[in-house]
């Protein structure tokens, strides 16, 4: 081993980072005396997939983008996996840019979080009505849940009728669930033992990580995007289990007059400031609770409980987050439309009657409204 800081070890098999044994605060980090173990992860990695710690540890948002800019001068399949929970938080701004002409394949994982009862062939078309209106031209659309293992066939079939001998990149923004995914193709078109680092943290994979196929060609994983519109990326990460649904979601239905108000945990409002009574379906994660008060009262009970029967966050992380502001929308009557705010959940509107809404989220997180997924 030398003493140099870019030791010749490799590179980690969990995220691919070069490895290297003199700085332990920097990336690729692998203490001495263990990098002959096989195969070689870094410390960070270790303690990831050991102890589910994290690390403030993240590469540069111009490294991501060179590193995806890159694919358009190779010839290659492009899988794109977004999550469908955050589908709108979870595009990768001007993907068709850095791809070129490569065949895309959209991969819309985490779909067991869904309603069962909901209409897949609707979901296919609004996932490719929301493609094309971000200027997204994808070859085929395929529905899954890497973790539950549902449709991943289906992946497996459109990765082989698009791919053509070609090399395979997987990009997506962080925390879709693309390691997850990943791991899984390993398991079955690869002869490495070692999978991705895979946690709930952002940011796991920093540098492409080549993995070898069976007839020679590779898959590429690239870096997530860390995309700072999504509250999951500003959240305290003890809050990230909350804010990411394990289960499927449980639409929440509320008969609403105007002048009402519902508090998302701490972390959200959403103020029915006028129009008929109306209901209002949230879909978010069971662990955040959901208070009805009226607009008059909202702003008091936001100070005075704000941090604890308003949680989470707790009232210690509060003050780390961006201050609330304002997002006005005027519902159309007749209109099938969400309102999202990106990384907690989405308000579908039933009413039929229009309405004047507004959103208070931290500044800096996704609030807009879209046709109806569900």
């Amino acid at each position: 081993m030398t003493d140099s800081l870019s030791d010749p070890l490799g590179t980690c098999t969990g995220c691919g980072v070069a490895l290297q044994s003199r700085e332990p605060e920097l990336l690729g980090y692998v203490p001495v005396g263990t990098a002959d173990v096989r195969p070689v992860v870094c410390q960070r990695c270790y303690r990831i997939r050991n102890y589910n710690e994290t690390s403030s540890i993240t590469m540069d948002q111009e490294q991501f983008r060179r590193l995806l800019g890159s694919i358009a001068h190779r010839q290659a399949l492009v899988v794109n996996i977004v999550d469908i929970f955050d589908f709108d938080g979870s595009l990768i701004n001007g993907l068709q840019r850095y791809v070129g002409q490569n065949t895309i394949v959209l991969v819309v994982n985490k779909i067991d979080l869904l309603p069962k009862v909901s209409n897949w062939n609707k979901i296919v078309n609004w996932v490719q009505r929301q493609a094309k209106e971000h200027g997204l031209r994808v070859a085929e659309i395929v529905l899954c849940s890497a973790k539950k293992n549902i449709g991943f066939d289906r992946v497996v079939h459109a990765i082989a009728a698009h791919r053509q001998g070609r090399d395979i990149y997987v990009v997506g923004a962080t925390n879709v669930g693309k390691s997850t995914l990943i791991n899984r193709l390993i398991r079955d078109f690869s002869d490495l033992q070692s999978e991705l680092t895979t946690s709930q943290y952002p940011g796991t994979t920093l540098d492409l990580v080549k993995i070898p196929l069976d007839d020679g060609k590779q898959i590429i994983d690239t870096p997530g995007i860390v995309y700072t519109h999504r509250l999951t990326e500003i959240a305290p990460k003890s809050d990230l289990k909350k804010l990411i649904p394990d289960r499927p979601l449980k639409p929440m239905v509320y008969q609403l007059n105007d002048k009402q108000t519902l508090f998302f945990g701490g972390y959200a409002r959403f103020d029915f400031v006028s129009g008929a009574r109306q209901s209002f379906t949230c879909y978010l994660s069971q662990a955040i609770p959901i208070h009805r008060t009226k607009l008059e009262r909202a702003d008091e009970l936001y100070e005075e409980h704000a941090g604890e029967m308003l949680a989470p966050p707790v009232k210690s992380e509060l003050d780390a987050l961006p201050h609330w502001v304002k997002h006005h929308f005027h519902i159309p009557k007749g209109a099938d439309d969400d309102v999202l705010i990106s990384g907690i959940g989405w308000v579908h509107m039933n009413g039929k009657a229009g309405a004047h809404i507004v959103v208070h989220a931290p500044k800096g997180v996704k609030v807009a409204m879209r046709r109806a997924l569900i």
